[in-house]
């Protein structure tokens, strides 16, 4: 199995395979998609912005990490909500939406700090 070394994109990897796999008898296509796409955001632009190799792009592409990341929980709810995801397996990844999430932004204020140093 292929995992990325870029801080959180291996459980965001990990958190889409889920997603793709508890979504794949879902037959609300519009939801499915929509999820299966914030999925993917989410490593995928921690993937891009690491690849652009300046802070201040990695920063601006670690919040649209995040952002997607909202979007999901969201739509993980909705998708409980109307029974297209059980209780339990839905309710588990959220929680980890939300571990992820707030590794993203702890990592987002390390990566400020260290781009607001002083070189000496």
């Amino acid at each position: 199995m292929i995992h990325s070394k870029t801080s959180g994109s291996g459980e965001a990897m990990e958190i889409c395979h889920e997603v793709y796999m508890s979504m794949k008898g879902c037959r609300n296509f519009k939801l499915r998609d929509q999820m299966m796409d914030s999925s993917v955001s989410v490593p995928s632009n921690i993937a891009e912005g690491f690849e652009l190799n300046t802070d201040r792009l990695f920063i601006r592409h670690l919040f649209i990490s995040k952002g997607s990341t909202g979007e999901l929980r969201t739509q993980m709810y909705i998708a409980i909500r109307q029974q297209h995801v059980p209780e339990d397996i839905g309710g588990n990844l959220i929680i980890r939406i939300r571990r992820l999430a707030a590794g993203i932004q702890n990592f987002i204020k390390e990566r400020q700090k260290n781009c607001r140093r002083k070189p000496t």
